[in-house]
């Protein structure tokens, strides 16, 4: 579990120092990279959440999942 966040902290402090470069000058191939990396953080951290343990579709669908009849 302390691997898991860590991970996790190091992608929001990647996502914050891309954040920030957003905000200064930059060339349009720049601001692309910027854009590109800042999407893989974020994708990087819903992966990490969704591979939680406790983030199985039973547990999700609540206590009593609908049947089909």
């Amino acid at each position: 579990m302390n691997d898991k966040v860590a991970r996790l902290r190091t992608h929001e402090r990647n996502i914050e120092r891309y954040e920030t470069l957003l905000k200064s000058k930059l060339s349009e191939v720049e601001l692309r990279f910027l854009e590109q990396r800042l999407s893989e953080e974020r994708l990087a951290i819903a992966v990490l959440q969704f591979m939680s343990p406790g983030n199985s579709s039973k547990e999700s669908a609540g206590p009593n999942p609908p049947r089909h009849t």
